[in-house]
């Protein structure tokens, strides 16, 4: 299993970007792809998940109205869209994996995790 994230980068406040997080290996009739986020010297934050395959997302309220989460099936592949992005927006972001979670964004749920991208605000 292995999940692997892309799309992270640095820019400037009010603009966006979208990342990426392709699924390799991921397997199972319910999927919850979640993503999470740590700012430097904070603790992880969940701030999106979305079962694949359909369904609602969920979001933190902290995010919302700011960012989207959508999948492509066909590529394995879940995007979070970060519009209207703000200073405090920048941490390093993960995708992660779950069977059934009992809390949409608690980490304890999510066994696979990807190596994370870097999202810089300033």
């Amino acid at each position: 299993v292995q999940l692997v994230e892309s799309g992270g980068g640095s820019v400037q406040p009010g603009e966006s970007l979208t990342l990426s997080c392709t699924a390799f290996g991921v397997t199972g009739s319910r999927v919850c792809m979640g993503w999470f986020r740590q700012a430097p010297g904070k603790e992880i934050e969940g701030v999106a998940a979305v079962y694949r395959g359909g369904g609602d997302p969920y979001y933190a309220n902290s995010v919302k109205g700011r960012f989207t989460v959508s999948q492509d099936n066909a590529k394995d592949t879940v995007y979070l869209q970060i519009d209207n992005l703000k200073p405090e927006d920048t941490a390093m972001y993960y995708c992660a994996a779950a069977g059934w979670v009992r809390a949409w964004l608690d980490q304890r749920d999510y066994i696979h995790w990807g190596q994370g991208t870097q999202v810089t605000v300033s």
